[in-house]
């Protein structure tokens, strides 16, 4: 049977996860990401994987496949071990390591779950202490319905054009609410003396991420959207620069670094005469240029050279 791994690392005292136990069951990406922000704010951090079929040495985690790297990032540190949770000697050896757990952190479907004899109900009987961190779908009757990072995005509006998105915004997202729901759990322990469950939707963290372009803020019309002509992505010379000067003072200082009349008012800076002067300002200056320009006027400005071109062999 397997204990939980001693600390991986000597966290300090004043870490807020210092000592607490977390075994996580968790595969892909949201629970691996959460565990690792939880190991970094001190917490001790195992992992059970279930064996791959055929055997081999990354267990059953999909993202050991999907992408190396990611995985090792995420689990530098972890104490990866395995069991078969459809067996007898599988659930003797999980159920003894949860003897010594705070936290356990799922990703399985709730109806999963409960055939592993895993259900919050079933657990918090056998280990009042424990809590249990449950990343779902979507968080409440919709939790069992399949889905991933895309559909989440798609459903929120973030998705745009057909394009894919350019990270997995739902994914990472539920890794941050993940480890808050550590956090919360362990207040409560500590509050009321006994475990609780906390759900996390990654259908929700894509709403909560969707919540400024819902409010207008990043639609076409809205003054982070594109609107503010101090706050867009312009070409110039050998690239683009994002400029963020959203603010007032920073508007207005961009208009004098530009020679161009402007006070810094949001209705200023919406003109359509002062996108154009602008663009017109920025087109011929280099990437090296902007830098300077940024550091010399103190502006919020980041140039994006011109990525070469792939090539592709014949």
């Amino acid at each position: 049977m397997h204990d939980p791994a001693p600390a991986t690392s000597s966290p300090e005292e004043d870490l807020p996860l210092s000592g607490v136990r977390i075994l996580s069951l968790a595969l892909n990406l949201p629970g691996p990401a959460a565990l690792m922000r939880c190991a970094a704010m001190g917490a001790r951090c195992s992992k059970l994987e279930q064996p791959s079929r055929p055997p081999g040495p990354a267990g059953a985690d999909p993202m050991a496949l999907y992408s190396p790297k990611a995985y090792a990032d995420m689990h530098q540190g972890i104490d990866v071990w395995q069991a078969q949770l459809k067996t007898e000697e599988g659930q003797a050896a999980l159920h003894h390591a949860l003897e010594a757990t705070d936290m356990l952190l799922t990703s399985f479907r709730p109806a999963a779950l409960a055939k592993l004899g895993l259900d919050w109900e079933a657990l918090h009987a056998r280990h009042p202490q424990l809590s249990l961190v449950r990343i779902v779908g979507s968080a409440g009757a919709l939790a069992d319905i399949p889905g991933h990072d895309l559909t989440y995005q798609a459903e929120a509006g973030l998705v745009q054009g057909g394009a894919m998105p350019p990270s997995l915004f739902a994914d990472m997202a539920g890794a941050l609410m993940a480890s808050e729901a550590v956090l919360k759990a362990w207040l409560l322990r500590q509050r009321l003396g006994h475990g609780h469950l906390q759900e996390v939707g990654l259908a929700q963290a894509a709403q909560w991420l969707a919540l400024p372009w819902h409010w207008g803020l990043t639609q076409p019309d809205g003054d982070v959207g594109g609107a503010h002509a101090g706050y867009r992505v312009y070409p110039c010379a050998d690239g683009s620069v994002a400029v963020a000067a959203l603010e007032p003072h920073f508007a207005a200082r961009l208009c004098a670094a530009a020679s161009l009349p402007g006070d810094g008012s949001v209705a200023s800076m919406r003109s359509p005469a002062m996108h154009s002067a602008l663009a017109a300002f920025l087109a011929p200056l280099t990437c090296a240029e902007l830098a300077d320009l940024a550091e010399r006027e103190d502006l919020p400005l980041h140039p994006l050279p011109a990525r070469p071109a792939p090539q592709h062999g014949l």
